[in-house]
Formats: C-alpha cells, structure tokens, sequence
C-alpha cells in the first residue's frame, strides 16, 4: 500500500505484464528518437552545450518512471520553462558559461524544492481548475502549435515570427524559399509515419524512419545539398555534483524558481490529465507536485535544467502505444548509451525526417470529436474550448491556460450570483414539488408562497436572494405567508444572514409570516449562532415542506374563526 502510495511507477513495473513488454521497448526506442534533438535544441534556449539537454533527460526520466503516476507522461525540457531560466540565470552569468550551468543547476533545484513543498501542503487542488473542455482545448493547441513549429524542418527555411499567427503568415509568405530536396524527405517520411502503422503495426515507426533517414543522408552526403542535419553531439555522462552560490544570488533565483515550478506543473499536469482521461484512469495532483519536484532534483544533481511535461513526446509514446512507465526507463537508458557510444552517427539525422514525425504527433493531439461532443452538451464549455485553443495559440501555452481557467471561474461566480430558484407547487401524478413556472397546471396552497433557493448565500448573492425572495413573494395572488424550502442552501454567511433577517422584516411589515423548512448543516448552525433561529422560534422551523404546510393549514383555519394576529409574532403550528 505505501509502494502504490509513494512510489506509484515502480508498483506498476513490479507487477508489469510480460504481453506489454514489445510496446513499451517500442514506444522507449520512439520517444529517444525523438527526445535527444528536442533536448539538444532546447539546452541553446538557456544558452548552454548541447550535451546538457540530454543530461536534463537520462536521470530524471528514470526517477519519473519511479515515482510519477503517469503511464504515458514523458518528462524532459521544455521550452516555456527553458525560456524563463534564460531570463532569470544569463543576468546573474554575466556571458560565463561555467557559472550559467552552474546558475541554471541551482535554479533547477529550487524548482524541485517548491514543487516538492507544494505537493507536501496539499496545493493539487490547483489541477482541479482544469475541466476537461480546458484540456481538450489544451491538447488542440499544443497540437496545433507543435504543427506550426516543426514546419521549418520539413521545408527547409527557418520560420519567423512570435506565435502561432504570426509564424503561419510567415510561413504562407515565403513559400517561395522551400527547399525542395528537403521537403521531399519531409513529406516521404510523413508518408512513411502513416502508412508503417496500417502495413506494420509492430514496427516502431518513428524510429524506423529516423534510423531510415539517416542512413540515407549520412550514405549519400545530402547535407552537401542543403539538407539540415543534427550535427555533431559530444559524447559522456554527466558527472553528479552540487553546485555552490551565495545568499544574494538564492534571492534574485528564488522569484524566478516559482515562476518556473508553477509553469512546469501546469505544463505537466495538463498533459498527465489529458491522456489519463484518454487511457481510463486517474492521477493525484499532490503526487504528481511530489513526482515532479524529485525530477527536477535528479535533473539538477546531474547538471541538467529545469524539466516539465514533456507534450510532443508524450504524443509520440501514445501514438506508438506505450504502455507503462517502462517506456520512460528504456528513453532514459538509449539515451545513456548514445551519449556514451553513438553520439557520431546521430549527426547524420535530417531534421527533416524529425520534424515530420512531431508533425504526426501534433496531429494527434487534435480531438475533433470530443469538441462535437461537447458543442452538443454546451454551448458554452464548447466556446471555452475553443478559446482555450486560441489563448495558447495566440497567447502562449501558460498565458492561454490562465485564460481559459479565468473564464471557467467568471462563469462559475455569474452561476452562484444567479442560480436558480422556483416557487414550488404540486402536479398530480408527480412525485415531490415542481416549479411553477414550469408546469403551468401545477397546484399551490392558497395564500402559501413555498420558495427554493438552489445554492449557497453568500456575501455577493445575498441581496439577489432577497429580491428574488420578495419578487416571488409579491408575483402570488394574497400571499399569507412564505415558507423558504433551504434544503438546496450548503451554507450561508454573515451577509447571508443579514439578508435573511431583512427579508423576514420586511414581510413583517406587509403581514407576511416568514418560516424555514428543512435547514441542515452549516446553514443551521448559521441560523443559531447568529440568533435567528431564536428570533423565529422554533415553530417557525421545520424539518420538511409537508410539516411547514400542515402548520401553515392549522394556522389558517384557526385564523379564520379569530382575529388575525399580528404579523410576525404569531408562529404557523
């Protein structure tokens, strides 16, 4: 039980299912592919060699495999959180490289530290903000952005501009410039990648056509025409130290390390909810803070950076059909070998050939059906979506995310402010009580208004309950008395309570009696603790609706044989 609790990957692997070992080696093999250029580009964003890239990959994906929840996540660089080391450790380096590894060593390990400490409070509740139209419109994005940026490669110019609008109009506008030798490697391997599946499921695709590429360049020279390689890699293992700073520098990193770990959370979060979803099961935020703190630890032992979810080569690990976290393990291990013994041959990858298998991946991501889905169940979690695809396209991924996550909670804030209510009456042949409003031929108790309130009342709805209370109140012909059916209010605050006082004076004045029915939980402790429940006393409190109009039918008929009391000091039973 404590292995499962704390050590979630390793649980799955000793139990591993010897029938998924072929997919996994696969799908390993796949994402190496595909993770050593990604992580070689990624170390020149901070400014560093590129053996650094690969060395932020090796130990941390075998540590995820070990503690993260995740069967398809893949962890390594990623390039919002290696923009922001840049920002916050090429000031401090001052053009040194040495100390802008050693800089971006020490940020990594703060990064670890606070997601660490995040997952021991408790703050996974932050994941709980993601619906599924946010992921899904996420993963369309990314999809989407992963498309845009891997186009260079397949045509053969760099792509310029900032964002995805931006590099589209760029691209449209120098058609002219494709590199034709380069574009027929792209599309060929494009071709390959879907067709390989349908003709050879059990091949590994991607790396098939990688390998097959390579060999076809590096045979026949095709970078004398043009054609963008790899490039040399320097070979070696990265040595585990612990870096050395001062107190002035810990301060200036430790604002840029919280950016960086919120971040690379939400990065790998996203992603880890959004193929859990796919696959059938679920994943503890808390743990995953936990699983990605210890990550970026092992990343910053081993002179690597910061590293997050990895989205595109999570895509290809699905795509491929891993099937545990042993996927991670095996990447982890080919990547070892090859920065100790194959770094020459990997110069003579096209870049081509790489940006046509993300291109397959980036496709993917893109759920069409889920978003038709969607439209059909809600109009407006449908345009949520939609603008959640738009915000990280035209926005960034983080920026968009915030986006998308701000207007689920505006719309969740303009639903309490206004939920629903109804005056309740009675259908023949129905059971319980239905809204008038609703079922014209519903029947009332004569001069009874029973009123619901369906959600909490709280300091920014409270004076919309008391007018829709007093509007509901006054649409009924003579009314006697109201009857407030709380069963639906989970809680009510000072405000809350202020208005419900308010409400029952203002009644009082016009001869209307105020009662309560089924008021439970912590609206009833509300209801005592302020004083109310003994202001109304106890007669005018009620367990159900049914008690409140027995009560209400004695007053009545006992009224109607008397003079009417005064309002407000005589109680319904």
């Amino acid at each position: 039980m404590a292995l499962s609790r704390w050590l979630p990957g390793l649980a799955n692997l000793l139990h591993y299912r010897r029938e998924w070992f072929h997919a996994d080696l696969q799908a390993g093999l796949s994402v190496a592919a595909i993770q050593i250029p990604i992580a070689i580009a990624y170390a020149q964003i901070v400014g560093l060699p590129p053996q650094y890239g690969l060395y932020a990959c090796v130990l941390p994906m075998m540590v995820y495999a070990l503690i993260g929840s995740s069967r398809q996540l893949m962890v390594g660089p990623d390039a919002a959180t290696c923009a922001m080391i840049a920002g916050a450790v090429a000031p401090l380096a001052m053009g040194n490289p040495q100390r802008l590894a050693e800089l971006s060593v020490i940020i990594t390990l703060l990064v670890g530290v606070m997601l660490i400490a995040a997952g021991l409070a408790r703050a996974g509740f932050i994941a709980s903000f993601f619906s599924r139209p946010i992921l899904i419109g996420y993963l369309n994005g990314i999809g989407l952005s992963l498309i845009a940026g891997q186009l260079s490669k397949v045509v053969g110019f760099s792509i310029e501009g900032d964002g995805f609008i931006l590099s589209l109009i760029n691209f449209l506008q120098r058609l002219g410039e494709i590199h034709w030798l380069t574009l027929i490697i792209g599309l060929a391997a494009l071709g390959l990648l879907i067709w390989l599946p349908r003709r050879y499921p059990r091949l590994p695709a991607a790396l098939t056509v990688v390998a097959l590429f390579m060999l076809l360049v590096g045979l026949f020279g095709l970078d004398r025409f043009g054609v963008a390689i790899l490039g040399p890699v320097p070979a070696g293992i990265p040595q585990l130290a612990w870096p050395h700073s001062n107190l002035a520098e810990m301060k200036s990193l430790l604002r840029d390390a919280l950016g960086i770990a919120t971040v690379s959370f939400c990065s790998a979060m996203l992603t880890a909810r959004s193929f859990a979803a796919r696959h059938g099961y679920a994943i503890n935020a808390n743990h995953e803070f936990v699983a990605l703190g210890v990550s970026n630890l092992a990343a910053g032992v081993s002179q690597g950076f910061a590293i997050s979810g990895a989205d595109s080569r999570t895509a290809v690990n699905d795509m491929v059909g891993g099937k545990s976290q042993l996927v991670g393990v095996v990447a982890a291990l080919v990547i070892a070998a090859i920065l100790l013994f194959f770094t020459a041959p990997m110069a003579w990858i096209p870049q081509a050939a790489l940006g046509a298998v993300l291109l397959m991946a980036g496709w993917g991501l893109i759920d069409v059906k889920s978003l038709r889905h969607i439209r059909k169940l809600s109009r407006f979690e449908f345009w949520l979506c939609l603008l959640t695809t738009a915000g990280v396209l035209g926005l960034g991924v983080l920026p968009g995310i915030v986006f998308a996550v701000t207007l689920a909670i505006l719309r969740l804030l303009y639903t309490i402010y206004q939920p629903t209510d109804a005056v309740l009456g009675w259908l023949p042949g129905t059971e319980g009580q239905v809204d008038i409003r609703k079922h014209k031929q519903a029947r009332t108790v004569p001069g009874l208004v029973v009123y619901r309130f369906d959600d909490a009342i709280l300091f920014f709805n409270a004076d919309y309950f008391k007018m829709r209370l007093l509007e509901a109140v006054h649409s009924q012909p003579q009314p006697k008395a109201v009857l407030f059916d709380a069963e639906a209010v989970t809680s009510i605050d000072v405000s809350g309570i202020a208005a419900l006082r308010e409400a029952r004076d203002t009644l009082a004045a016009q001869g209307i009696l105020f009662a309560i029915a089924r008021a439970r939980g912590t609206f009833l402790r509300m209801l005592v603790r302020s004083g109310l429940a003994r202001e109304m006393e106890d007669r005018l409190l009620f367990g159900s609706v049914r008690a409140g109009i027995r009560a209400y039918r004695v007053w009545r008929n006992r009224t109607r044989h008397e003079e009417a009391p005064a309002a407000g000091t005589q109680p319904l039973g």
